[in-house]
């Protein structure tokens, strides 16, 4: 049986972040942090580069991105300069 796992710091908004999901509150798209963590950077490290960003709201972005790993990645994919640069030929 599936958990529906409520995230309250996350929205998608239409005429925000391209509509994909962002932290509620801001402009900031899950995947942007997501690119970072996959990185290597901390919560705390992504706490410093995004200082708009409460601990709680990047923990929460986390934990979203683990509820939808094949989406968010999609969007990584979709949107990298490889990607991009394939799709321009």
């Amino acid at each position: 049986m599936a958990t529906n796992i409520a995230h309250p710091y996350i929205e998608e908004k239409q005429g925000v972040g391209r509509g994909r999901f962002i932290i509620k509150g801001t402009r900031t798209r899950v995947k942007n942090l997501v690119a970072y963590y996959k990185l290597g950077y901390t919560p705390d490290e992504l706490a410093r580069e995004f200082p708009h960003l409460s601990l709680s709201k990047i923990y929460d972005a986390l934990s979203f991105y683990h509820d939808h790993v094949e989406e968010i990645d999609k969007e990584i994919e979709e949107e990298s300069e490889e990607h991009l640069k394939k799709t321009e030929k």
